[in-house]
């Protein structure tokens, strides 16, 4: 590795079974009034109503927006950060999976910063002024929100996903506790652990690896196809969601620090103009993306074929050629065994389809993100892809 490498993490990270019962005094130690930034479905399940009895227990007062009703938008953003100026708060709670994590994350640096969301994406407005604390408390096993400095924001007007990056919007504390993701539904677990696979494995792939990310990568590629399959068809199974909590965060903390690739670079288009979970994207893409990949990164596929298979499996006897196609083709299974579509299967009219390529081609390369992968693609390349996907089998 030429030069040096940095690593941003959270000033905290409390995680484990039973880590949600000190939210109320991370909140103290931060400040006296509390915005809970949440979602619907954290209300109805009563998480809301519990994380305000342990800030009250504390002496923190809190409000609650809870309009997060889909992935992130600047609408969201806007919402949100009215209340947290109307009510005078000088601590943010984010409940909920990434979208709400990612809505905290631009409000607390808007409140002292000013501006729209969007200013900021590619440092063309700067983060001077210091940001609200934010105490994330993810209540889904993937996106690794809770322990990144991006955040994915939809712009209401263009239908792009914005994917703004700096450290100013890594949380202060991370509270990831496996209790908090009980209730999620199979398909939620399916989507975001799909996501969190995509993240460890990309950040593994990626240019800007380094030896800090591959470690964390390996272990949370390891975590999570241990355990993935068995928190999808077996809700019960406690240690299977707590494994999926822990890789989750590696993963987070691996892509954070050396960035994502192509599959999330051709994902956000998809999402922002049809409504696909980020995290559901993703895993549709996955598989396609690495087989248009593997001539680039056929050492690094082999290297991490040991965690896709029990030991003594034959396939630790095959060449490196070998052991990355049944990196690929393993995968494949996981997303079968997970009932994940394609996008045809997911429902998007294949006229409307056909007729966003070049726009979600071209939003893809504006990411920066393909820049990353170990094959950097053309335009064309990249839309070749999305055809692909569209009816993919993976079998």
């Amino acid at each position: 590795m030429e030069g040096f490498a940095v690593f941003h993490t959270p000033e905290k990270v409390l995680y484990g079974c039973g880590s949600f019962r000190q939210a109320g005094k991370e909140a103290a130690a931060k400040g006296k009034k509390a915005l809970i930034i949440t979602d619907e479905v954290m209300t109805k399940l009563g998480y809301v109503a519990e994380l305000r009895q342990l800030l009250t227990a504390e002496g923190v007062e809190s409000v609650v927006y809870s309009g997060v009703a889909s992935e992130p938008t600047d609408q969201y953003v806007a919402e949100a950060l009215e209340i947290l100026y109307s009510e005078a708060c000088d601590v943010v709670l984010s409940l909920g999976g990434g979208s709400c994590i990612d809505t905290a994350k631009a409000i607390v640096v808007l409140e002292k910063n000013g501006g729209y969301i969007g200013d900021y994406m590619g440092g063309q407005k700067d983060c001077t002024q210091p940001r609200v604390p934010h105490i994330a408390l993810p209540t889904t096993a993937g996106t690794g929100s809770e322990a990144t400095d991006v955040t994915v924001i939809t712009n209401t007007s263009t239908d792009v996903k914005m994917m703004i990056k700096h450290p100013v919007f890594m949380p202060a504390v991370a509270i990831v506790d496996p209790y908090l993701t009980q209730s999620a539904p199979p398909q939620i677990v399916a989507a975001t652990g799909g996501d969190a696979l995509c993240h460890a494995i990309e950040a593994y792939l990626s240019k800007k690896a380094h030896p800090m990310t591959d470690t964390l990568a390996k272990s949370a590629i390891g975590l999570i196809v241990r355990s993935l399959e068995r928190a999808y068809h077996d809700p019960t199974d406690l240690d299977a969601k707590e494994a999926m909590c822990l890789g989750s965060l590696q993963a987070g903390m691996a892509f954070s620090n050396a960035s994502v690739t192509l599959v999330h670079g051709m994902s956000r288009p998809i999402g922002a103009l049809f409504h696909v979970p980020h995290g559901l994207s993703n895993a549709m893409l996955l598989p396609a993306v690495l087989e248009f990949s593997k001539t680039s990164c056929t050492k690094q596929l082999a290297e991490i074929c040991e965690l896709f298979f029990e030991k003594g499996n034959k396939v630790s006897d095959g060449d490196v050629s070998e052991k990355a196609d049944a990196v690929i083709h393993r995968i494949k299974e996981m997303c079968r065994s997970l009932d994940i579509p394609d996008l045809k299967s997911w429902g998007i009219p294949e006229q409307e389809f056909q007729a966003a390529l070049e726009k979600m081609a071209g939003d893809a390369l504006a990411s920066g993100s393909p820049a990353n992968n170990p094959k950097v693609p053309t335009k064309e390349e990249i839309i070749s892809l999305y055809q692909t996907c569209y009816q993919y089998m993976t079998v």
